[in-house]
């Protein structure tokens, strides 16, 4: 049985990054956060101990809110000591960051690996060397390969952040960074639609017409298809749509773009309906008066078969003008795949 991995998030100041990326208002919105300091960092560990299951459960400590190599050394090691202090009692079996390819060194890594760091996430957004150049990302594909080769010599486990929609994206640009990703070979993605949020430079592009974002249906259909590439290549997506926030959730920081709470539910509906689509185009082939279906699917499928809201049941019973579609659960059935019959 596999463990349950439990996450201690700890948020630092945006001070680990002094780019300017089209897209980013984080800088104005850790403005007002007070410095996180050694000893808040043991606090917010102790305090999580306390209320997480006794058990034989993972848990790791992570660093959010900037690019964590960034940092000046002495500040990174007042961070990391006490939690891998926690490590060295083994009360904590990892700890995670995230940073951009342009920070990684092997002094870096040497560095971090020294004070128990066993994940880093690199946010590349994209591998094309124009698309990085007009969204202000201060690095290049030659710095994602070379932090990339890095981090793997130091047996660090990988993570890769990309986007969809940034300025000069387009279809064949986000396939081939998909494609990238996988020669990479990381141990899991997160994919972001690109937002233009309030206080930012995308904001005054969008403003100015110079930029337009990818509609909601763009965005979907381009992350099915990344996210089945990297399912096929056994490449978990962790994440899969822009994180709800406060400020996001009720709309105060958003201006334009492709953000739907559901999004990843949104994207696996048009998966499922798909995969259902081709068996009962198989079955009514030999069925030509079809009027009552039964879908069969793993349990952890039922709702992604259903689709968000119920759109793939109401859009099969549309289609082909059905009476009744059933949803059934099936221990024959594996994950991921479904079986149509009557």
């Amino acid at each position: 049985m596999n463990r349950k991995n439990y996450i201690i998030p700890i948020f630092i100041p945006h001070k680990g990054c002094p780019h300017d990326c089209i897209f980013c208002n984080q800088k104005r919105i850790a403005g007002n956060i007070v410095e996180t300091t050694g000893e808040d960092v043991k606090e917010v560990i102790s305090n999580y101990l306390r209320t997480l299951p006794k058990g034989n459960h993972h848990r790791e400590i992570a660093f959010y809110g900037g690019s964590f190599t960034g940092l000046p050394l002495e500040k990174q090691e007042e961070l990391l000591v006490p939690a891998f202090d926690y490590v060295k009692k083994g009360v904590i079996d990892g700890i995670r960051l995230s940073t951009r390819p342009d920070y990684i060194t092997r002094n870096i890594l040497s560095f971090l690996s020294d004070y128990g760091v066993t994940t880093i996430e690199l946010g590349v957004q994209s591998t094309n060397d124009e698309v990085l150049h007009l969204s202000q990302r201060g690095h290049t594909k030659k710095d994602v390969d070379e932090a990339v080769g890095l981090i793997k010599e130091y047996n660090i486990k990988l993570g890769l952040q990309m986007m969809i929609g940034l300025p000069g994206d387009e279809k064949k640009v986000i396939l081939k960074t998909v494609a990238d990703f996988i020669t990479y070979k990381p141990d899991f993605v997160r994919i972001y639609p690109t937002i233009v949020i309030k206080d930012t430079m995308l904001e005054k592009l969008y403003r100015t017409g110079e930029y337009t974002p990818f509609t909601i249906e763009e965005c979907v259909e381009l992350s099915k298809y990344a996210l089945l590439s990297f399912q096929e290549n056994n490449i978990p997506v962790i994440r899969l749509g822009l994180q709800s926030t406060e400020e996001i959730t009720y709309g105060k920081g958003i201006v334009a773009g492709p953000y739907h709470p559901a999004f990843r539910e949104m994207v696996e509906t048009e998966i499922f309906r798909g995969k259902i689509e081709s068996e009962l185009i198989l079955l009514k082939s030999r069925q030509e008066n079809l009027q009552n279906i039964t879908i069969y699917c793993h349990q952890r499928d039922a709702s992604k078969v259903a689709g968000y809201k119920q759109s793939n049941r109401k859009y099969f019973i549309d289609q082909y003008a059905l009476k009744h579609l059933n949803i059934r659960i099936s221990s024959d059935i594996e994950e991921g795949t479904v079986k149509v019959g009557i």
